[in-house]
């Protein structure tokens, strides 16, 4: 009976978000241990859904499941928090001994003194259960790679769509790597590729353009000795010493797995000028979107998507909106603001209140912008997305309200979770069908469940976090010259 060790860490940090992420960030979302934590994803299109359906279907095998935490995407994670998910991980794993591990990571975890966390957490979890001990591992196709982990593991895989739907699909392939080791068979050789590039993530859909060519051709080369060929896109707002886009092969003959993984690499800097994108600045984007055909258009705000480690306090979309005096119904997701979700509750529905929205955890990306604003519905923040990404995992978004400003209505949270699902707008009482412009600190994980929702999707470039403009921020560990603008091509 093969009992195997599971650990999670899924966290993507942003180097330039000027607020850390603590660890009541992963309470809030993820942070927990044992059989009870592991039921709870139980039939999700997550990782440790697809874990639950594998064991499931292996009565013979065990998994004791140890911390497993994650959190939304923010500023590097605090020292003091991945101390303590390691020290619960690691005293898990030298209280017995295992026949295997698999973790769930996603490969562009920073925190304030380690820019590459990921790759320190497997070299520490090697050391512990030693060489004869299979490790096998999910990673974030946003991952930032450092070379030496197919060193440290013995197989892996990565999402293959972006927006991410098949988490589980990638979960599922790294345990079937991990089986096949534990069943006897030959062992795996990695290899990770890389070029001295960072690229932006608006043109790598999984459904056209040119991410989706590597990954047709990676998917036409995986069969033997092929185990598995993944890409990875990087998270370019990840100050590591190894973003950037990598290619990661598995197979049972090391030449083949180099060979591959480096043509996989040389394939996306092949491409590296179609991943080039210009944006229009909030107003005009708001133009664009208003002069749309008929039905419901999304206006997206990335530079401050929480899932690009986005602090959803950035005015500068929210003041067009309002400048703009919108007369077509109109939602603004989201605000983090607890501040304004409290004086909302505390006032009562219909009550007027005076607020300063946005430019409240920082004025670097702009000033606040001054409403009056009617109370016109409060929540618990609690939903089950409905789909298609982590498709029945439950939310926590605190208490929430929703502000009404002419026509705009405006969404706060006392927690930072994406707007990415359909039953996130339910619990506002939004009417999507009777909506014209939904304006959204979102990028590409939007698309997933609203592309067909939506006439049109404009995206503008605004002051955030995740700016296009990544010459200007202050790197350290990535070489400028990496971080050279392009020209950008035609879009896919």
């Amino acid at each position: 009976m093969p009992h195997i060790a599971v650990a999670r860490l899924w966290f993507e940090g942003n180097s330039f978000t000027p607020v850390p992420t603590p660890r009541s960030a992963f309470e809030s979302r993820e942070w927990g241990s044992g059989a009870g934590h592991l039921a709870r994803y139980a039939g999700t299109a997550t990782e440790l859904g697809a874990l639950h359906a594998f064991l499931a279907a292996r009565p013979d095998w065990r998994a004791t499941a140890l911390t497993c935490a994650g959190a939304q995407p923010g500023g590097p994670m605090t020292d003091d928090a991945l101390r303590a998910w390691r020290a619960e991980v690691e005293a898990g794993l030298k209280a017995q001994r295992f026949d295997g591990v698999y973790l769930s990571l996603h490969g562009a975890c920073v925190s304030e003194s380690d820019p590459e966390a990921d790759a320190t957490t497997v070299a520490r979890i090697r050391s512990i259960v030693g060489s004869g001990v299979p490790i096998t591992a999910s990673f974030d196709f946003h991952a930032n790679m450092a070379p030496e982990l197919a060193e440290e593991l013995d197989g892996a895989s990565a999402y293959r769509t972006y927006p991410h739907i098949d988490m589980d699909a990638a979960a599922a392939r790294a345990l079937r790597l991990l089986e096949r080791h534990l069943g006897g068979a030959p062992r795996a050789f990695g290899h990770i590729a890389k070029r001295p590039m960072v690229l932006h993530s608006f043109h790598m859909r999984h459904e056209g353009g040119p991410m989706a060519e590597v990954w047709a051709e990676a998917a036409a080369a995986e069969h033997a000795p092929i185990l598995d060929a993944s890409i990875f896109g990087g998270f370019a707002w990840g100050d590591s010493p190894h973003a950037g886009p990598s290619g990661m092969v598995w197979a049972e003959d090391p030449g083949a797995a180099r060979d591959l993984a480096e043509r996989l690499a040389d394939a996306i800097a092949a491409r590296r000028a179609r991943f080039a994108v210009t944006l229009p600045d909030p107003a005009t984007a708001l133009g664009q979107a208003l002069a749309s055909p008929p039905g419901l258009v999304a206006l997206l705000d990335p530079a401050d998507n929480p899932l690009s480690g986005g602090i959803a306090d950035t005015p500068g979309l929210l003041r067009a909106l309002v400048d703009a005096r919108l007369e077509v119904p109109a939602v603004f997701a989201f605000l983090h603001d607890p501040a304004s979700v409290a004086a909302a509750r505390e006032a009562g529905p219909g009550a007027v209140l005076t607020r300063h929205l946005g430019g409240n955890v920082t004025e670097a990306f702009g000033r606040h912008v001054i409403v009056e604003a009617e109370v016109e519905r409060l929540t618990d923040g609690r939903f089950v997305n409905e789909g298609p990404m982590e498709r029945g995992a439950p939310v926590d978004l605190g208490q929430t309200c929703v502000l009404r400003v002419g026509n705009l209505r405006i969404i706060c949270t006392e927690r930072k979770e994406s707007a990415v699902d359909p039953a996130f707008f339910a619990l506002h009482g939004i009417d999507l069908g009777a909506t014209r412009l939904l304006a959204n600190k979102a990028k590409n994980h939007f698309r997933a469940a609203f592309r067909d929702r939506c006439v049109a999707i404009v995206e503008c470039d605004a002051p955030g976090p995740a700016a296009l403009d990544l010459a200007a921020l202050p790197f350290r560990h990535v070489p400028r010259e990496m971080l050279a603008p392009l020209q950008p091509s035609v879009p896919p």
